[in-house]
């Protein structure tokens, strides 16, 4: 039996995760880890830190961070959903959301970009504002 998609508390979005075909989920799916390994891979290129490290592969990204830990972000087709490891928040699944074109976590109505940008501001000494869409 599937699980149905989640709602927001607030009720004001929906989730229509099931009206995504696979092809579609890839699509989105691949723009959005797309345009974050471009985003992040100028971080690097401009970061002083020459431990960090990116790796991109077959849909799962790794960015080690040294002593701030090691971020993991992937597809999960199964679920038409983004999965991100973060050593500073733990687990977490997006799902698109497609009233507002976002990759959103159900439970608090996070949205995937913007906990990456506070976390990883953390870890470069500055205020990121990357996105999910290619500049």
């Amino acid at each position: 039996m599937a699980t149905p998609p989640p709602q927001l508390a607030n009720n004001e979005l929906v989730y229509l995760l099931f009206q995504l075909s696979a092809e579609q989920y890839h699509k989105l799916a691949d723009e959005a880890m797309d345009a974050l390994v471009e985003h992040l891979e100028q971080l690097l290129d401009e970061s002083e830190h020459q431990e960090y490290e990116l790796d991109y592969s077959s849909g799962v990204l790794t960015l080690k961070l040294g002593v701030h830990g090691t971020y993991v972000v992937n597809k999960q087709p199964p679920n038409k959903q983004i999965w991100l490891s973060s050593p500073t928040s733990g687990p977490k699944r997006y799902d698109y959301c497609l009233p507002d074109g976002s990759w959103r976590y159900s439970r608090d109505n996070t949205l995937l970009i913007d906990l990456l940008n506070k976390e990883l501001s953390s870890a470069f000494h500055k205020t990121l504002d990357m996105s999910l869409t290619s500049d």
